[in-house]
């Protein structure tokens, strides 16, 4: 069992930065792929960034890439999301997820354990 708790988020202008953390708890944090996801209201909850284990691989939907970046600290269970250059259309609830198993870094349903979200608002 992994638990999962996201901070970080608020409110934010346009062209603005915020950083999420996600610290997590339970079994070994390091043998995970960690993940990024986001929902809007009315929207399916979509993938963002995606960490392996070690930290040497990340995988980015096509509408962040250049702006977040996703990074982790195994030794302090943390995988980071640091989002610039924010636009109105990133405001969502943000959650972050542990990835064991065979793991699409993408697909949500291959995702075992979630934290309960983050809000990050962006608007002038």
């Amino acid at each position: 069992q992994v638990q999962l708790v996201e901070s970080g988020g608020g409110d934010a202008q346009p062209g603005g930065s915020l950083r999420l953390s996600c610290a997590a708890s339970g079994r070994t944090f390091e043998a995970y792929i960690m993940g990024w996801f986001r929902q809007a209201p009315g929207k399916e909850r979509e993938f963002v960034a995606a960490i392996s284990w070690s930290g040497s691989s990340t995988y980015y939907v096509d509408s962040v890439k250049g702006r977040f970046i996703i990074s982790r600290d195994n030794a302090k269970n943390t995988v980071y999301l640091q989002m610039n250059s924010l636009k109105p259309e990133d405001t969502a609830v943000y959650h972050c997820a542990a990835c064991g198993g065979t793991c699409r870094v993408n697909d949500r349903y291959t995702y075992r354990y979630w934290g309960q979200g983050t809000q990050v608002t962006v608007s002038s």
